[in-house]
């Protein structure tokens, strides 16, 4: 029965491969845009959108169904994250096991865009507009054997911008290598899928699809657990043709790096790295670092510390709480918070 289920799962997500006109690649116009945001607050910490950690945070699971775990069953985990000029996102969801079926993760995610106000082609206000975008998540994980785990998410979307409106379907598929307690590898293929119903008759959009791979290890001696994340594997080249960077006086043409500096840099744009450190049980100190986001979003007079983030773990009592601070650009950081309990304690004495 457990076979058959990841069978039909991998089924539909080849299907949804073929199906695709093209891949999303970094940069490019896409759909549900949304679906490919840093959602938790442990995520934001660590400078990512995707983490390969084992240790039954259900927050995780959102973006790696891979760590579905039977821990997480009565789970609760809320997620918010208030972003710039007054839109937000966030995420609710639940971890159940049905017995021989496998272990679950139910979540309802949401980005609102706030009101806007609404003009015709003269400049004359004709009021005010919203707009959201919603995705339902079912996600699905097991244990292959004592060190592989498999998992995917099947995403419901729906997308409501003014007057235009668009609904979707994708899926996530994602595999884990957890030897032990203290290391854990994963890879990822998320958003796989397509638009069902399109904004207008200009055609099927693409989705914000990404092939992600991570690990993380806790060292044997110190409380300190390290992450590195490596993004955007689909496309080798993740660097921004600058149009108001030097140009040669003989060509004619914006000047490219090359040789061993732009491999370098190339290679860094696709790494994540991250590090927590864990004093006691009930705290952790958390940093990250991301290269390709210091490199799109800096000013290059004030760079800041766009790129990097931090965060703090806290459990009290029945409660596990999370906040974290990501520095997207010199005008602001988003603050993320995740809460999380499990209903089953609530009934121990």
């Amino acid at each position: 029965m457990k076979k058959s289920l990841f069978e039909t799962i991998c089924i539909i997500a080849i299907g949804l491969i073929f199906s695709m006109q093209t891949f999303a690649q970094s940069g490019k116009l896409v759909a549900y845009d949304f679906l490919s945001l840093t959602k938790s607050a442990r995520e934001a910490a660590l400078g990512s959108n995707f983490l390969a950690i084992h240790d039954n945070d259900l927050s995780l699971a959102l973006a790696n169904p891979s760590l579905i775990s039977p821990q997480m069953n009565h789970t609760i985990s809320l997620n918010f994250v208030d972003h710039f000029a007054g839109t937000s996102s966030g995420f609710a969801s639940y971890g159940f096991n049905l017995n021989k079926l496998g272990n679950f993760a139910a979540a309802m995610q949401y980005y609102s865009y706030g009101k806007s106000d609404k003009t015709d082609e003269y400049g004359e206000n004709l009021g005010q507009f919203s707009a959201g975008e919603y995705a339902f998540n079912l996600g699905w994980g097991r244990m292959l054997d004592s060190v592989f785990s498999i998992g995917a998410n099947v995403k419901f979307i729906y997308s409501g911008l003014e007057t235009y409106n668009s609904v979707g379907m994708a899926v996530d598929v994602a595999g884990s290598y957890i030897p032990n307690e203290t290391f854990c590898a994963s890879i990822l293929l998320r958003n796989i899928g397509r638009q069902l119903t399109t904004y207008s008759s200009a055609g099927v959009e693409p989705l914000p699809f990404e092939i992600q791979a991570g690990l993380s290890k806790k060292l044997a001696h110190v409380p300190f657990r390290y992450s590195i994340l490596l993004q955007h594997l689909e496309k080798w080249d993740l660097s921004y043709a600058d149009p108001n960077a030097a140009v040669d006086a003989f060509t004619g043409e914006v000047a490219k790096e090359s040789g061993i500096d732009a491999f370098t840099k190339n290679t860094m744009r696709h790494i994540v790295i991250g590090g927590e450190f864990i004093p006691a049980k009930f705290l952790s100190f958390r940093v990250g670092y991301n290269y390709l986001r210091r490199q799109e979003m800096k000013v290059i007079s004030r760079p800041g510390s766009v790129g990097f983030s931090w965060g703090i773990g806290l459990k009290v009592s029945k409660f596990s709480f999370s906040y974290s601070r990501a520095a997207y650009h010199l005008s602001g950081s988003p603050n993320f918070i995740s809460i999380a309990t499990n209903l089953g304690d609530w009934g121990k004495r």
